[in-house]
């Protein structure tokens, strides 16, 4: 991860370093979605909701159903989609 992040500063282009992660990302922003909202709702009325049944993100989706090679194989996709935009987006000198 950190040769990934020299890489993309030494290329000056850090948002494809964002792109190429966009699976990793999406997880973070659910924890964060998912600790946010639980807060601003037990401050609000007084006991905290969820936004997903179950945070990070591929747990939500092993609790409504599906099954952990289900899951691990659409990130799979998911990974390889965020790899081929993430060399589309680059731009070499």
């Amino acid at each position: 991860g950190g040769v990934l992040g020299i890489m993309a500063v030494l290329i000056h282009q850090p948002f494809v370093l964002v792109i190429a992660g966009g699976v990793f990302v999406v997880e973070i922003v659910s924890v964060m979605i998912q600790r946010g909202w639980f807060k601003y709702t037990k401050r609000r009325f007084g006991e905290g909701r969820r936004v997903f049944r179950m945070a990070p993100l591929h747990h939500h989706f092993q609790k409504i159903g599906w099954y952990e090679s289900q899951v691990v194989t659409r990130f799979y996709i998911l990974c390889i989609v965020c790899a081929v935009l993430a060399l589309a987006t680059l731009k070499l000198r």
